[in-house]
């Protein structure tokens, strides 16, 4: 029987291989435009909840995408509180397989992926549905996917005002220091949501609430703005699908999928639904569907997380390791 090896690339591993913003807004539209195509199998994400009483939950996503000759399984732990013991809310591993056999390929330390795969997504979503003049961004939320969604929106709009806000003062006035010392430019950290996001061309709500609360008010978006909200608990108003010209998924299954997400409670009351849902977005990036069409549009991009993304910015990860030597290769059997 022949032998079986795996690589494995991990935390320091990934560092090393430093993935451009190019690399991995590349890779994940790529990912999307084979969704698109119908090039892919993406499965809705499942949750594990170890105990009521754990301030977390896992969540397992799955997918295979047929231009990559690639399947993978994300395990993913999101614990809000994570920072009270010094780790990242979220701790994930990528788990790579040759769909034709089942043969596992790599596993890869998916923390920084999940992170930076999520930034990317935003941004993309943005790319087609914000006005291309956008100017100023409002973000709410600091947590590690944050810091890629400013920045890699940052990389494509260049945006004149970056504004910031998050529940602790430490974490809102640390994150605004690294985005300065690595965008080179200045950030305005608010003490509210409201000077946050009110009349921002471009809102995303990444909150880490404990559980759903208004917080985002319908008024303060600006008409012709994009907003992105993708919170595990609901920080927006219902009356927020009142004001848009177009619903925007990465894919229509994952707003079924389990109790969580910023507009669940939408979903659930019918007032996001298939029939009124503009497209997912891959079919924009696919060219299936059209994007923002004019710039008064109020658009609405809502994601939850692909497995696609994942592998295909793990497959990008994983063909630049076996290029410059870097990670393990482990005897499977």
């Amino acid at each position: 029987m022949a032998q079986i090896h795996i690589r494995y690339l991990n935390y320091h591993d990934v560092k090393a291989l430093s993935i451009t913003d190019r690399e991995i807004l590349d890779a994940v539209e790529g990912g999307l435009r084979a969704q698109g195509h119908g090039e892919a199998v993406i499965e809705p994400r499942t949750h594990l909840m170890p105990e009521k009483d754990f301030p977390g939950h896992f969540n397992v996503l799955r997918g295979y995408i047929r231009p990559l000759g690639l399947a993978g399984v994300k395990v993913c732990g999101d614990y809000y509180r994570n920072y009270e013991v010094g780790l990242p809310s979220e701790l994930a591993l990528l788990h790579l397989c040759d769909p034709k056999t089942g043969a596992p390929i790599a596993v890869i330390d998916a923390t920084d992926i999940t992170e930076m795969r999520t930034g990317a997504v935003t941004a993309i979503g943005a790319k087609h549905l914000a006005r291309k003049d956008a100017e100023v961004l409002g973000h709410i939320g600091a947590r590690g996917t944050s810091y890629w969604n400013v920045r890699l929106l940052d990389s494509i709009f260049g945006f004149k005002e970056i504004r910031v806000h998050s529940r602790r003062q430490e974490s809102r006035e640390s994150f605004a220091a690294r985005l300065e010392k690595d965008l080179k430019k200045k950030i305005t950290v608010t003490q509210d949501w409201e000077s946050c996001v009110r009349g921002a061309d471009i809102v995303v709500e990444a909150s880490r609430l404990t559980k759903p609360e208004p917080l985002l008010k319908t008024a303060w978006i600006k008409k012709g703005a994009c907003v992105i909200p993708y919170g595990t608990m609901s920080a927006v108003e219902l009356s927020l699908t009142d004001i848009m010209d177009k619903f925007v998924m990465d894919d229509w299954g994952q707003a079924k999928a389990g109790p969580f997400g910023s507009l669940r409670a939408h979903v659930d009351s019918g007032r996001l639904s298939e029939k009124n849902l503009h497209a997912e977005l891959g079919q924009i990036v696919a060219g299936i569907r059209p994007g923002r069409q004019t710039d008064g549009e109020t658009n609405l991009f809502w994601h939850r997380g692909l497995s696609l993304s994942d592998i295909a910015l793990g497959a990008v990860m994983l063909d630049k390791a076996r290029r410059l030597g870097i990670g393990q290769e482990l005897l499977y059997r």
